[in-house]
């Protein structure tokens, strides 16, 4: 039977599994444990924005809302944390979603608006999927290369500053992957200026929305109850944020596919970790 891992790093088309040696074997599993240890008040910060299409992406937003949905079932509170190109995806969703729209400034106002969420809300655990992270520059760069600065609010300070903290990547550029700052750059396929923000617990993935994945099996794994979303729901919520404008990432294309994945090839990853955790004989949510 293969692994969480094993899975959410299947079919891997940049290359970011050269990067799974460098991590504990079970780290979906880390990241969990890390979660259920800090009860209380969850923020997940997501949203990516594609420069081609001057709209966010497909990958991100909604992993965050499915992880939001499992914390709460787990007795969460969940702010969802994102910036004025990706709040408007949250709005109208099945489930009502508490959003924090952190504003796009300068280094010193982010830092502050930073500081005062946290003191405000209080999180016990910040945790961030598809998230363009500051290089040592201090540059948004996406896969590309292209600079991306003047687009994305200043979230990595909620990560910097907070003492428990879950990153999710797929290709060395989003809030996490600088725990692996020095290896990315020796990938030919990954960036050479990858961003340098940390993280408590890092989840690598062949799609970031695959990591999210992962990480609720491991929630579910850890909890005796499987908690992952039906592939017709994950499917549905794809379809209606696309259909406010979210974009493929890959293509620049506002069409029902994530990471170059046409939904039915997408929802493979989900149905293996449905049945990893049949088999393991959990209940259902």
């Amino acid at each position: 039977m293969p692994t969480i891992e094993d899975i959410i790093l299947d079919k891997d088309g940049r290359g970011i599994s050269a990067l799974r040696s460098h991590l504990p074997t079970n780290f979906c599993t880390k990241a969990a444990q890390l979660i259920l240890d800090n009860p209380g008040h969850a923020f997940i910060c997501s949203g990516f924005y594609i420069l081609a299409a001057g709209a966010p992406e497909t990958d991100g937003p909604p992993g965050a809302y499915l992880l939001g949905k499992t914390l709460q079932a787990l007795g969460y509170r969940v702010t969802q944390v994102t910036d004025i190109h990706s709040a408007f995806l949250y709005k109208d969703l099945p489930t009502p979603v508490e959003v924090l729209e952190f504003p796009i400034a300068d280094v010193e106002a982010s830092k502050g608006y930073a500081q005062e969420a946290l003191v405000k809300l209080k999180p016990s655990v910040v945790i961030s999927t598809e998230r363009c992270g500051l290089t040592a520059k201090g540059r948004y760069l996406n896969m590309r290369g292209k600079d991306i600065s003047a687009f994305n609010a200043k979230l990595d300070y909620l990560v910097l500053d907070h003492p428990n903290t879950v990153g999710i990547g797929d290709g060395g550029n989003e809030i996490g992957m600088g725990n692996l700052a020095s290896e990315i750059p020796e990938i030919p396929s990954l960036p050479s200026e990858p961003t340098t923000v940390t993280v408590s617990r890092l989840i690598i993935a062949s799609v970031s929305n695959w990591g999210v994945h992962g990480l609720i099996a491991a929630l579910s794994l850890l909890s005796n109850r499987n908690l992952l979303p039906s592939v017709e729901e994950e499917a549905s919520l794809i379809r209606n944020m696309v259909d406010k404008g979210a974009v493929e990432g890959m293509t620049a294309e506002q069409v029902y596919s994530v990471d170059g994945f046409p939904l039915d090839d997408y929802a493979q990853c989900l149905t293996r970790l449905h049945a990893l955790l049949k088999s393991e004989r959990l209940t259902s949510k």
